[in-house]
């Protein structure tokens, strides 16, 4: 449901999760850059309905094997008087 002339970048994770591919359009065609594990997986969502919009720095993170999927979350307390 996404444009893929949006210059968004598209990550797929092969079902083995040993495998990301990003695609994505620059000005004249589609660049497709791969990267393979040779051990290890990459964190990667369960399911079609775990798919997340991620930042710049959850990108960075996905690559070097960062599991921001399943982070804690900061816990935010307030002070009651």
């Amino acid at each position: 449901h996404h444009d893929p002339l949006s210059g968004n970048l598209f990550v797929f994770c092969g079902r083995t999760r040993r495998l990301l591919k990003v695609l994505y359009w620059e000005r004249n065609g589609f660049c497709l850059w791969t990267k393979r594990l040779e051990q290890d997986k990459y964190p990667w969502p369960l399911t079609g309905e775990d798919v997340k919009r991620i930042d710049r720095r959850q990108m960075k993170m996905l690559l070097t094997g960062i599991d921001f999927f399943h982070a804690h979350r900061e816990k935010k307390y307030k002070y009651i008087t």
